[in-house]
């Protein structure tokens, strides 16, 4: 199932020193795999739940963590999880962080399903394949720079932690890892006064690279956005009317939803 299980002391604890938990904090773990990181989380937090799709390794879990009573297992598809109504039942009052190594094939999904659809999380630390790492800090105009790169700095603050060989893996994957902090923003980065129009915006800027966001605009499915209007609001914003999306900056993108 995509799983490369952490094995690396000294990474370990850096993903953990780089939550920010402490004895107070709730902790959500995705994907624990073999509990190594688990252990850490548990010994550091009030209270770690580990969700586990894989049912081959719950026996191992309840060997490596079963000891730990602030642990508990559950046996689920994170992405069929009700997040906020888990969180409320283990957790309470507590502060809550995400925090694992995800499986790499999934990992876009779960971070995405997370920032959208949960109140309740004050941050997201993971183990993420680098080249998603790279996209989500990235800067405005390089190549890196998309539609992730918005969202993820939309919700949240983004900071790398540190980054991760393969050898620190067992079986080692084919690429290179990093340790990513998401700080959860009490309010989004910048003003948009209709999220569901900001994004479909986005989506449809870097759908399409290649051709002008005037181009991309006006023949989006996700969009009813005449030429005249785009190139309007563009030149009203002193932008070039033949900028592509990836020039846009996310204070950009607000500014042209809010004004379309």
């Amino acid at each position: 199932m995509g799983q490369n299980f952490l094995i690396d002391k000294n990474v370990l604890n850096e993903i953990v020193e780089g939550s920010g938990i402490n004895e107070n904090y709730g902790v959500l773990e995705i994907g624990p795999g073999a509990g190594t990181l688990t252990r850490e989380l548990a010994q550091n937090s009030k209270k770690t739940v580990a969700v586990e799709i894989d049912t081959r390794l719950l026996p191992l879990l309840n060997y490596t963590v079963g000891e730990f009573k602030n642990f508990k297992l559950i046996n689920e598809d994170i992405m069929k999880v009700d997040l906020n109504k888990l969180i409320e039942e283990e957790f309470g009052d507590m502060p809550v962080a995400v925090v694992a190594n995800l499986p790499y094939y999934i990992t876009t999904p779960i971070i995405m399903k997370i920032l959208e659809t949960c109140n309740k999380v004050k941050s997201i630390t993971v183990m993420i394949q680098k080249e998603v790492a790279d996209r989500m800090i990235a800067e405005p105009g390089g190549k890196d720079y998309g539609a992730l790169t918005v969202a993820v700095q939309y919700y949240t603050k983004p900071e790398i932690i540190t980054r991760a060989t393969p050898d620190c893996f067992m079986p080692p994957p084919k690429v290179a890892s990093t340790v990513i902090h998401l700080a959860v923003l009490e309010e989004p980065s910048v003003k948009a006064d209709d999220t569901k129009k900001f994004f479909n915006i986005v989506k449809s800027a870097f759908g399409q690279r290649r051709k002008t966001l005037i181009n991309a605009l006006s023949k989006s499915p996700y969009l009813s956005a005449e030429k005249t209007d785009i190139e309007r609001v563009l030149t009203e914003m002193g932008l070039d009317i033949n900028i592509r999306g990836e020039k846009l900056s996310l204070s950009d993108f607000a500014e042209l939803s809010n004004k379309l």
